[in-house]
């Protein structure tokens, strides 16, 4: 198992260098951060020179990768063009998206392998068709249609949560939009769930397990859920990074400081210290999430092993 971890820690590298290199030539290749900065008034050609050379923006594009790398393995993400350093942006707005990620994982995992694993049992049934149209329903309506929808009928309406979400945006303040961001991914774990379930329900070794009179609880949560849960698992770890990164029209209805929302404003106002410091810890986000996933697989599988 260590042997294993090592190896896909260095595995980690170059896809770490090679996805930051592109984003990094994405945002400082495509366009002039300076003139964006003065947006439509033309910038006086000193001003602009010096700030240019300040940002490091006058090196050649290989030597201000290598200057923001370092800046990385020492905590200098940069400072963003508002003059505020792009580590005091994500201190405001991680904690934030973290607890957002954290009920959204909660719901989507809970309910979803819940409602797949009750589905795939019940195959053919009415249970089952009840959620195959239900989720096929919720995949199909885009997300601000729900955020905008719960925002009316729970906040406004009815009045049982908030309509947005507060600046220190606590747990409690974050269920409903949580749920929004958890909708689409809540469906698709369930639909996932639901197949391996039914597939695996009908395997040689449930049958076996049925057969010396196992208890339906024990035969349906050692054998049959572990086995089930191994592409469930994948899903939910890759769909941990997405979410943190991809809530932002969530964020937007419910007036989240998030993650999401400082992305869009970085975007918005071409912000390239902002964009990149924030997709870069986004990636590890990502690497990480894939490894604890890789781990897993031996907890929920024993046949799997590391070598």
């Amino acid at each position: 198992m260590g042997r294993y971890i090592i190896r896909r820690l260095l595995q980690m590298v170059p896809v770490f260098i090679g996805t930051t290199l592109l984003i990094f030539l994405m945002v400082y290749a495509l366009g002039d951060p300076v003139a964006a900065l003065f947006g439509d008034r033309a910038p006086d050609p000193a001003t602009a020179a010096q700030i240019r050379h300040d940002l490091h923006l006058d090196e050649p594009l290989w030597k201000q990768y290598l200057l923001y790398m370092r800046g990385i393995f020492t905590g200098d993400f940069g400072t963003s063009f508002n003059g505020q350093p792009v580590t005091e942006l994500m201190g405001s707005a991680f904690p934030i998206t973290i607890r957002l990620t954290v009920v959204a994982i909660i719901v989507e995992a809970v309910f979803g392998i819940a409602l797949g694993v009750v589905s795939g049992l019940r195959r053919r049934g009415w249970v089952d068709t009840t959620v195959l149209i239900l989720t096929l329903i919720v995949v199909a309506v885009p997300t601000f249609v729900t955020g905008y929808l719960l925002q009316l009928l729970l906040g406004v309406k009815w009045g049982v949560a908030p309509a947005t979400v507060s600046v220190d945006a606590p747990f409690n303040e974050l269920i409903v939009p949580g749920i929004v961001v958890a909708a689409v991914s809540l469906a698709y774990v369930t639909r996932l769930t639901r197949t391996t379930v039914a597939e695996n329900a009908r395997a040689d070794y449930v049958r076996t397990a049925v057969a010396k009179g196992l208890p339906r609880h024990r035969v349906i949560t050692r054998h049959l859920l572990r086995n089930s849960l191994i592409p469930v698992v994948t899903f939910l770890g890759t769909d941990i990074g997405a979410l943190m990164g991809g809530a932002l029209v969530t964020e937007r209805i419910f007036n989240i400081h998030g993650v999401g929302f400082q992305l869009y404003q970085g975007i918005l106002r071409q912000n390239s210290p902002t964009v990149v410091g924030f997709v870069t810890i986004l990636v590890i986000v990502f690497l990480i999430a894939n490894l604890l996933v890789d781990l897993l697989y031996a907890v929920l599988d024993p046949r799997i092993r590391y070598a």
